[in-house]
């Protein structure tokens, strides 16, 4: 038996370390230490999804990315050592009505100068901001000093479950998951305030029993929804009685710094929680 043992281990050696394709959700790099975090799916013959550092094996593996990038990778095992190669983004592909009508959005833009505002980068602090909340309160995002903020962007008439839809539900699965914490709390902007006005998002915060306290659905002028919008690069626009629009979902950190912007729809609610996990207690 010890001489069959020898003769795996022997062979383990010969082989080579065992390569495993996987794909998450960045947490948080660690240059320093040669480390990217990340929520990884299920990695089929070694591991759960879960979250969780990763090393590599030099520093430019990880140049370049950031938390919220979703990234696919490999991972390598041997007999006494585990690291990461191969990481790459993945961008996200929109399943926009018109995609070319987009673009040509985009460079009108542009051109026109419309979008005034400068989009926010990465561990820049978010401007202040005013808009009323879904019981006609006033609300600005100085209200949550010193707590971890997640901001996404929907509008209440969206008809594609995997585009709005799948925002909220995954807020409404991180209500429950941070209900004992009230360093966390959810903005939900609407960029359709001409029909998302405070009654009408007081009947969308209903279907996903959000708390008032914790989870707030806002709207306000057309100029002040765009200029929040800009802020974080959202870009909408009404298309035939629906709105062609881009998907983000943002997370403050407690100093009111950009963590994360995360565009698409493809990381998962557990994803999202643990890059707020992450935030609440950096390293």
């Amino acid at each position: 038996m010890r001489f069959a043992l020898l003769i795996a281990l022997a062979s383990l050696c010969i082989a080579g370390p065992r390569r495993y394709s996987a794909s998450g959700l960045v947490l948080a790099i660690d240059r320093r230490h040669l480390t990217i975090t990340i929520s990884h799916g299920n990695i089929p013959g070694l591991m759960d999804a879960m979250a969780m550092p990763f090393h590599v094996r030099a520093l430019k593996s990880i140049e370049g990315f950031h938390a919220g990038d979703n990234v696919i990778f490999t991972l390598f095992v041997d007999r006494s050592n585990s690291w990461v190669e191969e990481i790459r983004a993945v961008p996200f592909e929109s399943a926009e009505r018109d995609p070319v009508q987009a673009g040509r959005l985009k460079v009108l833009e542009l051109a026109t100068g419309s979008n005034q505002q400068p989009q926010l980068a990465a561990r820049q602090k978010a401007p202040d901001f005013h808009l009323i909340d879904q019981d006609n309160r006033p609300v600005a995002l100085s209200d949550f000093a010193g707590k971890v903020v997640a901001i996404d962007f929907v509008y209440t008439r969206c008809p594609l479950p995997d585009y709005c839809f799948r925002l909220s539900s995954n807020f409404a699965r991180l209500q429950k998951r941070f209900a004992a914490d009230s360093r966390v709390v959810f903005l939900t902007v609407s960029f359709d305030p001409a029909h998302d006005h405070p009654e009408e998002l007081t009947r969308y915060a209903r279907i996903w029993r959000a708390d008032p306290k914790r989870w707030h659905f806002l709207t306000g002028s057309p100029a002040d929804i765009r200029q929040v919008c800009s802020l974080f690069g959202v870009g909408y626009w009404p298309d035939e009685g629906v709105f062609t629009h881009s998907l983000h979902t943002v997370v403050l950190d407690r100093e009111r710094r950009l963590v994360a912007n995360i565009e698409g729809n493809t990381f998962s609610a557990q994803q999202l929680g643990d890059l707020i996990d992450a935030t609440l207690s950096p390293e």
